[in-house]
């Protein structure tokens, strides 16, 4: 592996605008959660992290056409696609926001420290402003028309379709996003970054440090950027709004913190947040950012390469106590049925109606979006490919082969992992061919070549299925049974190195085998070396791994693709309204009698802990008044530890207790969710309410 100590990978930090569909996943979270998984499964020491953008402008559009707050807008979508992302199974070990105060605070001292060193010039610049609305109009304010290709509705600040990095000044046309009018010019102040200062070093780190080892896509707009005839200009890191981060200066009302200042910021705030949460390691997050033995790695999308890789490297080089990227492995765009992605027109699969309708088939999502992730050039998803990627190679080669396996060995002998004998060439060559998939694999990760790795998966799989086929144990079963005791090792050999191997892409499989042939999880540096499994282990039970997708599954989702309705992104101020007030349905009917075997009381938090390896559990001691007991919940999202402790609750004492990540936990505390997810504990309670008080 690599010569560094640590490894920091960040994913693009999602607009808290609308929910994720499947282009975000594909662009770049899956790819940087299989890539995560490969470090971790090599023992290697690495962090993924990402958070909500939540001061993009795009936010502010949409709170102002629904009539609502910029922080509603944030609330729902943070919930919506933190909640899908952990469903789907991207594990980042921690997924914060950009309205958090610990952001706030971080960027502020950025900005400062780079305003005490002198880095910024300060400008009294011609700013579009919208007389209508009486507001200066950041840049994604403005539409109009592209200098470089003609599009008629770029932004301010890019254009979307030829991907060109634009200023206002740029556009043809120019017309205010709030009221459609054309804007007039008028002067502000605001602070400058000279990128033009950074165009040498920008050069010769990204053209000549990395023209070996960063993709083509990424250095081709790197060099367009840095070779244009405007060159790297000063770029403003402020802005004229009420919705962001406050620039920290006197004189400076109504002035925030540019977004794309403010939000890669958000990857060093969300690392400096989670290690906050760990007593004694508050200061751990510098050892990833701060260290020259530590690599940073952002997975994003094409639209944000000039960001990542010249304005965010740059304020880093301005402050001077950072790491740069050492990669910036960028994808290019994935469309859908023949035509772009757009959430304006529904035209997208979003990921929590698709967790929804497809329950428990998240690998099978996780394996089309890499088997066509768009490494290299735009790639297309359909629902006829979704099919046939399952059906024919899911289902027909990879689960066909490991079922077969799995039976054939419960059949002839019982379940138990027979003695292997003298190898012939055949099997020597299935065990050549499983080396050559393990190296593979992993070479090609490490080089960011996902669909590659995952060919090789599904070739190993389709390798073993050719043994099978070749050797036909189910016939030499009558007259030698010695070799058929060969055949079955070789191939449950196979199916446990698949199970290994499957991890990065698909968790949930990889698991389902695992549990099928009764191994822990293994290792990639370690426990792949030489053979896995042990003659006379016993495996578990064969369960299914995949169901094909039938004909009607395809064709409902296509339909709806194309009704005239059914928007999942909510365009008003009533049906957003409808939309963050749901109430669950009702529950069945139940007893008194029933409800009177509940024993719930109040009690205090006396101790609060989280629990090691999970972003999700804390360990509390509860004084119940009956005793103190210990009890593992479920708010660590919601409540710091030492935030609780004193805090009444009621808790449910008589439940069973249950061991939870290895501890007995001896009740339950009852708390409120609101539609965005959001926990609150149930009741305040007066002073002279004590410990062990009954709740009827």
């Amino acid at each position: 592996m690599s010569d560094f100590k640590r490894t920091i990978v960040t994913a693009a930090l999602p607009y808290a605008n609308g929910p994720v569909h499947i282009g975000h996943l594909a662009g770049c979270y899956l790819p940087a959660d299989v890539y995560v998984r490969y470090l971790r499964l090599m023992g290697e020491d690495v962090l993924f992290i990402c958070g909500s953008d939540e001061h993009g402008v795009p936010i502010t559009i949409k709170a102002k056409a629904l009539g609502i707050s910029p922080q509603e807008v944030v609330d729902k979508y943070h919930h919506s696609m933190k909640n899908s992302f952990a469903e789907f199974g991207i594990s980042f070990d921690h997924y914060s926001r950009t309205s958090a105060k610990v952001h706030h605070e971080t960027a502020s001292e950025f900005f400062t420290t780079l305003y005490t060193k002198n880095k910024f010039t300060e400008q009294v610049t011609k700013q579009y402003y919208d007389e209508e609305q009486k507001q200066f109009l950041a840049d994604r304010y403005i539409e109009g028309t592209c200098p470089k290709c003609g599009n008629e509705h770029a932004y301010g600040d890019q254009c979307e379709r030829c991907g060109t990095s634009l200023s206002p000044m740029d556009l043809i046309h120019p017309k205010s996003k709030l009221s459609g009018n054309k804007p007039v010019l008028k002067e502000t102040k605001h602070w400058f970054l000279p990128l033009n200062e950074y165009a040498a070093d920008l050069r010769k780190w990204i053209l000549e440090e990395h023209a070996n080892d960063w993709k083509s896509n990424v250095l081709g707009q790197c060099k367009s950027w840095i070779d244009s005839g405007d060159g790297l200009q000063p770029r403003a890191m402020t802005r004229d709004l009420d919705w962001g981060v406050p620039v920290p200066l006197p004189d400076s009302e109504g002035k925030v913190l540019y977004v794309w200042f403010d939000a890669p910021i958000g990857y060093i705030s969300a690392t400096k947040e989670y290690f906050a949460a760990k007593k004694g390691k508050e200061e751990e997050w510098k050892k990833y950012w701060q260290s020259k033995d530590s690599r940073l790695i952002h997975f994003i999308g094409k639209d944000n390469i000039v960001f990542h890789c010249i304005i965010f490297p740059a304020i880093l080089k301005a402050h001077g106590d950072y790491i740069l990227p050492d990669n910036v492995p960028a994808n290019e765009f994935l469309n859908l049925e023949g035509d772009k992605l757009s959430t304006s027109r529904n035209w997208a699969v979003w990921l929590h109606e698709y967790l929804q309708e497809f329950p428990h088939k998240q690998d099978e999502l996780r394996f089309v979006l890499t088997s066509i992730a768009p490494e290299t050039k735009d790639s297309e998803f359909t629902w006829k490919d979704y099919q046939a990627r399952v059906n024919n190679e899911l289902v027909a080669i990879y689960a066909n082969f490991v079922n077969r396996v799995l039976v054939l060995t419960q059949k002839y002998y019982n379940g138990i992992v027979p003695q292997y004998n003298d190898l012939h060439d055949i099997d020597k060559n299935l065990l050549e061919q499983i080396k050559e998939a393990k190296k593979s694999i992993k070479e090609n990760i490490a080089n960011y070549k996902l669909r590659d790795a995952l060919s090789d998966l599904i070739n190993l799989a389709r390798n073993g299925n050719k043994y099978l086929a070749d050797t036909e144990p189910w016939k030499l079963i009558k007259t030698d049974e010695q070799r058929v005791k060969t055949i079955l090792y070789m191939g449950l050999e196979v199916t446990a190195f698949l199970a290994a191997l499957s991890e990065p892409f698909l968790p949930h499989t990889s698991q389902k085998i695992l549990e099928m042939l009764q191994l822990k999880k293994l290792n990639w540096s370690n426990d792949l070396e030489g053979h896995i499994l042990t003659p006379g282990h016993q495996l578990g039970e064969a369960k299914l791994l995949f169901e094909k997708i039938e004909d009607a599954a395809v064709e409902a989702q296509i339909a709806k693709l194309h009704a005239p309705t059914g928007n999942t992104v909510v365009e008003s101020a009533a049906g957003y309204a409808a939309s963050i007030s749901e109430v669950a349905a009702q529950k069945p009917e139940t007893s008194f009698d029933d409800f009177s075997k509940m024993d719930i009381r109040v009690g205090t938090i006396l101790q609060a802990e989280r629990v090691p390896k999970t972003d999700k559990l804390l360990k509390l001691l509860i004084d119940t008044g009956i005793d103190q007991r210990t009890v593992v919940s479920g708010i660590a999202a919601n409540f710091n530890p030492e935030n609780i402790v004193g805090q009444k609750v009621s808790i449910l004492v008589n439940l069973a207790p249950r061991k939870i990540k290895g501890i007995e936990s001896k009740g339950m505390i009852l708390m409120a969710e609101n539609a965005a997810g959001e926990l609150d504990f149930v009741a305040p309670f007066k002073e002279n309410v004590n410990n062990g008080s009954m709740i009827k």
